[in-house]
């Protein structure tokens, strides 16, 4: 499904060990590769949000909203990871709302072109963009990711200035 020549950026898992280690090989999120795909899974909650990511393959996949992002791309690494609600419409199923809200894989708002693609591609009608777009920094000091809110580029947990540029795959140094 991805497009030859086109490169998105990858996201590596940077939650909890545990959550990691939790994850039972093999299981991956709901594939939906088409509209038909997404009413038989998802659209008897319409608008109840599910935890979604946007698997190598450029595929979405849904897992009940609770679950962990990393369970849901079964270790994987993702092109993009967050939380989603569906309506529907005269069309078919459209997206309601739509984030990149994963601690797990902290990705970037510049996600959102491979977020557009998968759902592109199983045909189910979109926004131009994240309703809700978290912007993530992983802190240079004290090595803890953070959200930035309001457009403040300081830390929460040590209030360190945060890099203005998206750091979260750097390892962090031991505080």
């Amino acid at each position: 499904m991805t497009l030859p020549g086109r490169r998105w950026r990858r996201y590596g898992y940077v939650g909890p060990q545990d959550a990691r280690r939790a994850v039972v090989p093999g299981a991956v999120g709901r594939v939906i590769r088409c509209a038909a795909d997404l009413d038989a899974y998802a659209m008897a909650e319409e608008g109840e949000p599910f935890t979604y990511v946007v698997g190598l393959d450029g595929l979405l996949r849904l897992a009940p909203r609770r679950s962990e992002h990393v369970a849901c791309a079964g270790g994987a690494d993702v092109l993009g990871a967050g939380e989603i609600s569906f309506r529907r419409t005269p069309l078919g199923p459209r997206v309601h709302e739509v984030s990149n809200q994963s601690t797990g894989y902290c990705p970037d708002p510049d996600s959102w072109p491979a977020v557009a693609a998968a759902l592109d591609g199983a045909g189910i009608g979109r926004p131009d963009g994240f309703t809700h777009a978290l912007v993530f920094r992983r802190c240079e000091r004290c090595g803890e990711n953070s959200v930035v809110r309001e457009g403040v580029f300081v830390c929460v947990f040590c209030d360190s200035d945060l890099p203005l540029v998206w750091n979260v795959h750097v390892t962090p140094r031991d505080p």
